[in-house]
């Protein structure tokens, strides 16, 4: 029995032998994971592997030796955790017997206590044994160091060792290795070693040592060499230096001093690193640290702020002293202890404030960047320098008169009010704006009427901010602030002062909706009312410009749902007004009303119930209004038949697909039972005013102005979620598909087959998707034949193509190869090259993301795998009179291709889009310059192989009678001097003499292309170009 024992047990180390001669001797790699791995899961201790390791690290080769020590490094690194715990270590080596109380215990539970102690004390007996062999081996061939160094680290990584051993560690390192010539990967290894000590135990009296020894390397200026196999870079050195410099106060003392002086050195890297390392070690560091230390800090950051010419020192310096207060405003202070926050602030005011006073204002903004840095660290700060500068500047506004002057110090202002907004403060009477909140008030309305766009903007700006600050304004404040908002919103369109005030009354209407509703909203109902009046006596186009200004006001400011219920049927009383023949209407106004509806239903897609307000009163309204104008009169209206345009209802397309993507399922389910039957029943109890002189039948009715509105189902349909049912589906898709070919009413066909497409997109896969896509095969092949429904059926094939592709459906690839067949057609190849444009581009309106559709990730780069090459073949073989087709649409894929996919096979397909360039058609053109210019800068070794023909071909179009083609043209030139120089030398002269004609062009745009491309051909090849 005991020799089958022995035998059992002899198996395993056998194993782990074999593994240990593998590593060692066979040089493979794999056994160190294998052996990591049994150890934790316990099949063999890390003594064993010492054991089995034996002969290797004892072995005179050094290669041998360094590969055993590898191995148990590497073993200690994955099981570091398993060597001592720190309860146990603690019980072992940090407690006396006294200070354990005793418990009685049972025999058995002596036991098992026995056994952990036991267990216990062997490992803390192999940790000293491990870190004095190790330390041992620092003394060994420069070949074993950095194994060595690796095993170092694991034991570092032990959550507690005997007290001593990091010490005799650390010590060891400095003493046998020349640190200074280690390479940079070995160097990182030292600097986790000490990080790892820091972090958990006390350094003693090597502190100094210590810190004599780790900061000769600072800073950092190491740049790796080309090729580092060990992939160390510079920023790897200073974080891990930088972590051992900022693991602990006790290094204050020699540290501050070291990072004064390296930030009062002139080399741009040191100060960088000085201020970010400060500012690491302000995290750690206490008030005790910084005392002695923060006349010189402040000093040097301050000299650095004012004068420096470099931006990123700036920034740092500005960190550093928001840590710098951040640090003093968290210590805590005994009752006798000098505040050290109170002098520190005070000192950096009394050397700034001066400079906030000057005329000249010269040093005025770096001034003011100090105090917002250091009052943007607490609360308290926050306090202490907003109540000092805040009537200083007041007081400056006031004395100057120039806008330019006031816009600065609003500027200061507003920047000081943003850093109140980070702090809360329990009592609202403490808070410091409230002592200036009437001053604030007079100098930001002084603004709002100030001649100047750009205080007006500041003092935008800045009203907002005060309105953020809760219960700050009082209702006095507010009615003048919506009066200022209300003048400023007519002002001049597009103006920036017109859209910053429309803007900033979108966030304070959601703040203050009652001051909004009160003072505002009825404001702009009475200038709507005037501007129907004005636009039924057909006045002049000042009155329709404010009416403009108006809708737009009434769409910015309904950010409340108490607001939306108020400004919403205001906007459709208005269109149904236009319906009523109230007021004489061009398409243009029913487009601006239908646009404030959409940016209204934007605003309202935050919150469910002001979703759900506007899609259940807008839509049921447009619809009516829409099936109104459909219907048949006696005496036909024009005001009527403006609701019909392609124009208008591609705007109210927009507002119903808004209104609907972010609706709930379940609520859309309530919607789609009443606008699905009202096309295909023509049920209209759900609409208003819904007494109709006939009844509405769009699929059946042969009227073209019924027809016309099955573009709002589409946008209803297509933008529904995807696990909404729709009612009578089956019939719904029929009835697409039947008009979607009828060749009557162009519009009404392409709005039916889009809605197919849109519906087959989201439907689930399975047979009744296969029969919709058979009936859909089958019409597009019949209509594809002679007869007047050919143009319909091939826009039924591209955006059923373009559904399926979207999606990945198998079919795809079919109808696509269909499409590519139609290429080489004389009535429809044209079209067919412009269809790889809509197959590649993003859709507006169907078929989006926003709408639910399902849009496969990199469809673009699949489509080009799957179709270019066939494209390119079909080229190749096309007669030459159809040739330009296949460029056409290679160009259009090509355009909207991702430029990294593109790149590789660039030099297989340069020569094609070359030939396009020669195409007569301006959109094969203008489409492949677009593709070629970005790929100038890109890959411009492959294109300069073919700049002859580039130089050639982009100065013959820069007369092409297109505006678009010439610009695009002159940009490419201007790109193509990206090219290695030597290579666009020969042609300089020739360019610069051809690029004198667009210089004249009668075009300005053209002209100011000329002008940038001339330029830098001219600066071709002179010093420091």
């Amino acid at each position: 029995m005991a020799a089958a024992a022995a035998v059992e047990a002899a198996a395993p180390m056998g194993a782990l032998w074999g593994l240990v001669h593998d590593f060692v001797v066979g040089q493979q790699e794999g056994p160190a994971d294998q052996v990591a791995a049994d150890v934790k899961s316990g099949n063999y201790t890390v003594l064993q592997v010492v054991e089995a390791l034996g002969s290797s690290l004892e072995n005179p080769e050094p290669r041998t030796r360094a590969r055993g020590i590898q191995l148990l490094s590497q073993v200690l690194l994955h099981c570091h955790t398993l060597l001592l715990e720190k309860e146990g270590a603690e019980s072992l080596i940090g407690k006396k017997e006294g200070r354990r109380k005793k418990l009685p215990c049972t025999e058995t539970e002596q036991g098992s206590k026995a056994k952990r102690g036991n267990s216990a004390c062997h490992r803390y007996q192999l940790v000293v044994h491990l870190i004095l062999f190790y330390e041992n081996r620092l003394k060994d061939h420069h070949l074993v160091i950095p194994s060595v160094l690796q095993g170092l680290k694991a034991l570092s990584l032990c959550v507690a060792l005997p007290p001593g051993l990091a010490v005799s560690v650390l010590k060891a390192i400095f003493q046998e290795v020349h640190v200074q010539s280690l390479p940079q990967v070995d160097r990182h290894t030292v600097y986790n070693i000490i990080t790892n000590f820091m972090r958990t135990r006390e350094e003693g009296p090597f502190v100094e040592e210590l810190f004599e020894v780790t900061s000769c390397y600072f800073p950092i200026d190491f740049t790796p060499p080309p090729n580092d196999p060990h992939g160390i870079q510079r920023e790897d050195l200073i974080l891990s230096l930088r972590a051992v410099l900022a693991s602990t106060p006790r290094f204050a003392e020699f540290l501050l001093p070291l990072l004064i002086e390296k930030v009062d050195s002139e080399v741009l890297s040191a100060k960088l690193d000085s201020l970010q390392t400060l500012n690491a070690c302000c995290a750690v560091y206490g008030q005790k640290e910084l005392k002695d230390f923060l006349p010189s800090l402040w000093a040097s950051i301050r000299r650095e702020v004012f004068q420096t010419a470099s931006e990123r020192v700036e920034a740092e310096g500005l960190a550093a002293l928001h840590s710098l207060t951040a640090c003093l405003s968290r210590s805590v202070l005994r009752a006798d202890a000098e505040d050290l926050l109170d002098s520190f602030l005070s000192n950096i005011l009394q050397d700034c404030r001066h400079h906030l006073c000057e005329p000249d204002m010269k040093l005025v903004w770096p001034s003011a960047k100090l105090l917002q840095a250091a009052a943007g660290a607490s609360a308290r700060a926050c306090d202490s320098v907003t109540s000092n500068v805040l009537p200083l500047l007041l007081e400056q506004f006031h004395k100057h008169s120039q806008s330019s002057q006031r816009r600065t110090i609003l500027e200061m202002l507003l920047g000081f009010l943003k850093l109140q907004q980070k702090w809360s403060y329990e009592d609202k009477d403490q808070r410091p704006l409230n002592g200036f909140k009437d001053q604030l008030c007079s100098l930001v309305f002084m603004a709002l009427t100030d001649p100047s766009t750009q205080l007006q903007l500041v003092g935008i700006r800045t009203l907002t901010v005060l309105g953020a600050q809760p219960d700050l304004l009082s209702y006095e404040d507010l009615e003048l602030a919506v009066g200022h908002l209300y003048r400023l919103s007519f002002l001049k369109e597009d103006s920036q002062s017109w859209v910053a005030a429309l803007e900033a009354s979108g966030t304070l209407a959601a703040l203050y909706p009652v001051a909004f509703s009160s003072h505002l909203v009825p404001k702009l109902a009475e200038e709507l009312r005037v501007g129907e009046s004005n636009l039924t006596n057909g006045d002049e186009p000042t009155q329709c410009s404010r009416h403009l200004c108006c809708l737009q006001a009434l769409s910015a400011v309904s950010t409340h749902p108490s607001i939306v219920k108020e400004t919403l049927p205001l906007l459709l009383q208005h269109l149904w007004q236009v319906n009523r023949g109230n007021m004489v209407a061009q398409s243009s106004d029913v487009i601006a009303v239908c646009q404030s509806l959409r940016q209204m239903a934007e605003k309202c897609q935050q919150d469910p119930e002001s979703c759900w307000y506007f899609h259940q009163t807008a839509i049921p309204c447009l619809l009516a209004l829409a099936v109104q104008a459909s219907m048949p009169e006696k005496e036909p209206s024009v005001l009527r038949k403006v609701l019909l345009e392609d124009e208008v209802l591609a705007a109210m397309v927009s507002v119903i697909g808004t209104a609907t993507t972010h609706l709930s399922p379940e609520l859309a389910a309530q919607s789609v039972t009443h606008i699905v039957p009202l096309f295909l029943d023509g049920n209209v109890s759900f609409l208003p005013e819904n007494s109709f002189p006939s009844r509405f039948q769009p699929f059946q009715d042969g009227s073209s102005g019924q027809r016309r509105l099955i573009a709002l189902l589409m946008a209803f349909v297509c933008s529904l979620p995807r696990n909404v049912e729709i009612p009578q589906l089956n019939q719904l898709m029929r009835e697409l598909l039947e008009l979607s070919c009828c060749h009557s009413c162009p519009f009404s066909s392409t709005a039916a087959a889009k809605c197919f497409a849109g519906l087959l997109n989201k439907h689930p896969a399975g047979q009744q998707l296969d029969e919709f896509l058979q009936l859909a095969v089958d019409k597009v092949e019949a209509g594809l034949g002679s007869g007047p429904c050919r143009s319909q059926a091939f826009t039924l094939l591209l955006w059923v193509t373009k559904a399926l592709v979207l999606r990945y459906h198998p079919l795809s690839s079919c109808l696509t190869a269909r499409l590519m067949g139609l290429l080489s057609d004389p009535e429809l190849g044209p079209a067919a090259a412009d269809g790889f444009s809509l197959l590649m581009s993003d859709c507006t309106d169907v078929l989006t993301r926003a709408g639910h559709a399902e849009v496969r990730i990199m469809f673009r780069q699949r489509f080009f795998t799957d179709n270019v090459p066939a494209l390119v073949q079909g080229f190749h073989a096309a007669p030459q009179d159809v040739k330009p087709n296949y460029l056409k649409g290679l160009s259009h894929v090509l355009n909207r291709l991702p430029k990294p996919v593109l790149l590789p096979e660039l030099p297989t397909l340069l020569s094609l889009l070359l030939e396009a360039l020669s195409c007569p058609d301006c959109v094969v053109q203008l489409s492949t310059l677009s593709c070629l210019q970005p790929l100038l800068l890109e890959a411009p070794q492959v294109m300069s192989l073919h700049v002859d023909t580039l130089v050639t071909k982009f100065l013959n179009l820069s007369s092409s009678p297109s505006m678009a083609v010439r610009i695009a043209a002159l940009q490419c030139m201007h790109a193509l001097t990206r090219l290695p120089t030597p290579v666009l030398l020969p042609y300089k002269p020739q360019v610069i003499r051809a690029l004198a004609k667009p210089l004249d062009d009668k075009k300005r745009l053209v002209r100011k292309e000329a002008v940038s491309a001339r330029g830098e051909w001219f600066l071709l090849g002179s010093p420091g170009s």
